[in-house]
C-alpha cells in the first residue's frame, strides 16, 4: 500500500492478484464485476483487451498498455475514486515506484496532490518508457537508410533482416500508441472536468501531445523503413541485372568462338588419313593456300560481324 503521510489520497498498488484477492477487493471497493471480468481476460488474451476508459458510479477505470523489457505488452489497470486510487498489474513493472519517487520530491513543495494527479503520473510514466525505445528505432531507421544503398555483396545479406526487425518494433509501438490520446480524450469528455480537475487536465493535454508527436515520429519511420526496403531490392535487381549482362556478354563470346572454331574444326576434320585432299595429286600448294585464306576469310568475317552488332 502506497499513500500521502497524513490526510491525502490513498493508493494501493496490487501485482499478480489471485482470484480469491479480487473477490476480496471486489467487496471492499465495491468494483464493478464487468471490470473484474475484463481484467481477467486481459491476462488470458491480452490482445483483446483494448485500451478504454469506463465511468462507473464509485470510480472511473482506465486500461492502459505498456511493455517489460522484451518489449513483451501487457495490461496496467486504473481504478480512481474520489478518496484514492486502486492499481492493478498481472507483470511486475516498475512504473508505481517511479511515480512514488516522483510524489515524494513534490510533497516536500506542498503540492496538492490528489487521485486523478497520481493517474496522470502513472499514464505518463508509461508513455515516458516509449521514448528510449523509439530513440533506440530512430538510431536503427537512420543507420539504415545510410547504409541501404551504399553496402556490397555479402553486407547486404544482414540488410533485410535489420529492415524487418525494425519495421516490427515499428508497428509493435505503433499498436501499443495508437489508442493511448483516444484514451486520454475519453477521460477528459467522459470523466468530466469536475472530476479529473482542470489543472490535471492539462496535464493530460500534455501526455496527449507527446503521443501524438511519438505516433508522428513512429510514422516517418516506417515510410523510411519502406523507402528502405523498396531501394533494397530495387539494388539487389539492378545487381542481378548487372551479373546478367556479364553472364550473357560471356555466353555471346563462348558462342562467337563456338561459331567460328566449329566450321572450321569440321572442315579439317574431314580431312583425315582416310579421306582425299583436294589437289593432293597436284604438285602445287596453290589448294592449300586456298583454304587457309578460304577459312580465314571465314574467321575475319564472323569476327567483324561479332564486333559490328556490339558482341566484342
Amino acid at each position: 500500500m502506497l499513500s500521502r503521510p497524513g490526510s491525502g489520497p490513498w493508493w494501493i498498488d496490487v501485482e499478480s492478484p489471485t482470484p480469491q484477492e479480487m473477490r476480496m477487493l471486489s467487496r471492499v471497493f465495491h468494483i464493478h464485476p464487468l471490470t473484474v471480468e475484463d481484467m481477467f481476460q486481459g491476462v488470458e488474451c491480452p490482445q483483446e483487451t483494448r485500451e478504454k476508459v469506463e465511468l462507473f458510479a464509485a470510480y472511473y477505470w482506465i486500461v492502459v498498455k505498456t511493455f517489460d523489457d522484451e518489449l513483451t505488452p501487457f495490461n496496467f489497470y486504473l481504478l480512481v475514486f474520489p478518496e484514492g486510487i486502486l492499481t492493478i498489474h498481472f507483470e511486475p513493472t516498475l512504473h508505481p515506484t517511479n511515480v512514488l519517487k516522483r510524489i515524494s520530491q513534490l510533497v516536500d513543495y506542498g503540492f496538492a496532490l490528489t487521485p486523478s494527479w497520481i493517474c496522470y503520473a502513472l499514464i505518463d510514466d508509461i508513455t515516458d518508457s516509449y521514448t528510449p525505445v523509439i530513440r533506440l528505432i530512430e538510431g536503427e531507421v537512420e543507420s539504415i537508410d545510410d547504409l541501404v544503398l551504399v553496402l556490397k555483396g555479402k553486407e547486404q545479406s544482414d540488410m533485410l533482416r535489420r529492415i524487418g526487425r525494425a519495421r516490427k518494433q515499428v508497428m509493435l509501438m505503433l499498436r501499443l500508441l495508437a489508442t493511448k490520446s483516444d484514451v486520454v480524450k475519453t477521460l477528459i469528455k467522459r470523466v468530466g472536468l469536475e472530476k479529473v480537475g482542470a489543472d490535471t487536465a492539462l496535464y493530460f493535454g500534455d501526455i496527449q501531445d507527446h503521443v501524438l508527436t511519438m505516433l508522428q515520429n513512429l510514422q516517418f519511420y516506417d515510410k523510411t523503413l519502406a523507402r528502405a526496403h523498396s531501394n533494397y531490392l530495387a539494388s539487389i535487381s539492378i545487381e542481378i541485372t548487372q551479373s546478367n549482362e556479364a553472364m550473357n556478354n560471356v555466353v555471346a563470346k563462348l558462342t562467337i568462338v563456338a561459331t567460328v572454331m566449329v566450321p572450321l574444326n569440321l572442315i579439317t576434320g574431314l580431312w583425315g588419313m582416310n579421306v582425299k585432299v583436294p589437289g593432293q595429286d597436284i604438285d602445287s600448294e596453290n589448294w592449300f593456300y586456298m583454304i587457309i585464306t578460304a577459312m580465314a576469310c571465314f574467321v575475319g568475317t564472323v569476327l567483324f560481324l561479332a564486333r559490328r552488332n556490339g558482341l566484342l
